[in-house]
């Protein structure tokens, strides 16, 4: 999610921000098709709700995360943007906007979603403040994964589309049509994470009324998956932001139909609330992971699951954001079910992903 604390390229200093790749000899840097190995964090201080993609073009990958202040006197990064040949060594290459979109007086953009659309990069966001009765979210393209990206404006506010804290947005194509999610926290009678059909060019809402609900107002950070013959649901629940005792963690449904309805593992509908299936919680060294990119599959066909998470010896930066670093971990599935080995955060040496 990307309630609190919350790009024309910029050159960033070294001192932005700490990627894992940093201090790796050059000899030892993997290349495509070779195998690297990784620990986590992959990238810090913050790169929070990681939106990533890959460039079809370079092969490269490209990370989007929240705006956030990193404490280091560059000031608020409007959508900080990460690049990578191998999702576990990452370099700051600039922000996503360099303006915030003129549409809302006041906000933070928050939640990048970042889709490759007819030939463009559309990125989805939230345009929020904390406690904002009246969020947003927007759309904003760009030629190149890089950018700059070019706002086009909003789609709609939470008053206009009746959901309150409408943020998190997500872009899931499926059949030729294409859709928006999105939701957050709430207990208000239309709480709840909904789903609605997007224009042909995924730009705008022709009715907003054929909005559908799939999951109840204690999750946030929708991602959708399709494998086999089940799309599944990815949300985050519990508080993202507190620093070391944030209780962020994921849980997963799934459906035989897209706009639901999304059954956790023992049957249980997640359009109410307190149900989901268990994949991703804290342990005794990280902290409130959650907000996960979309599934990336490597060259020999193992699933990869970027998200943030939180040291709990440094839960912030000095500017009094938390510490959201991002994460990588392999996904396995068993009995069309997906896990994370110990369902938290790795902590030591694992083998990486392969791309060639």
């Amino acid at each position: 999610m990307g309630i609190y604390s919350l790009s024309a390229l910029l050159v960033i200093i070294a001192s932005c921000g700490k990627s894992a790749g940093d201090n790796v000899p050059e000899d030892k840097k993997p290349s495509n098709g070779h195998k690297t190995t990784y620990v986590n964090p992959v990238f810090e201080p913050i790169l929070a709700d990681p939106s990533v993609i890959r460039d079809s073009e370079s092969g490269d990958f490209y990370a989007y995360g929240t705006q956030d202040n990193w404490g280091d006197g560059q000031g608020s990064r409007l959508m900080p943007i990460l690049r990578s040949v191998d999702l576990a060594n990452w370099k700051v290459v600039g922000q996503a906007f360099t303006e915030k979109p003129a549409w809302k007086e006041a906000g933070g953009l928050w939640a990048p979603d970042v889709n490759y659309v007819d030939g463009k990069y559309h990125l989805y966001y939230s345009y929020s403040t904390w406690g904002d009765p009246n969020p947003g979210i927007g759309v904003a393209v760009a030629d190149k994964p890089s950018g700059p990206f070019i706002d086009q404006g909003k789609l709609f506010t939470s008053e206009e589309v009746d959901v309150p804290n409408s943020i998190d947005p997500h872009f899931f194509e499926d059949d030729g049509k294409r859709y928006l999610f999105w939701g957050s926290f709430s207990n208000a009678p239309t709480q709840g994470t909904y789903g609605v059909r997007l224009a042909d060019n995924g730009l705008s809402v022709p009715d907003l009324d054929e909005k559908f609900k799939i999951a109840a107002g204690d999750f946030e950070a929708v991602m959708i998956h399709k494998r086999d013959d089940y799309y599944y649901f990815f949300g985050s629940k519990g508080s993202c932001c507190d620093g070391a005792n944030s209780q962020y963690h994921v849980l997963v449904a799934r459906s035989k139909n897209l706009t639901g309805p999304y059954l956790d593992k023992v049957g249980k509908d997640i359009a109410e609330r307190d149900n989901g299936t268990l994949l991703l919680q804290g342990n005794d060294r990280i902290v409130g992971p959650g907000h996960n990119s979309r599934i990336i599959t490597d060259s020999e066909g193992i699933d990869w699951l970027l998200y943030h998470g939180i040291d709990r010896t440094k839960g912030k930066v000095p500017s009094g954001a938390s510490r959201r670093m991002l994460m990588l971990d392999k996904l396995i599935w068993t009995d069309g079910w997906s896990e994370i080995e110990g369902h938290s955060p790795s902590t030591t040496s694992k083998k990486g992903p392969v791309f060639q």
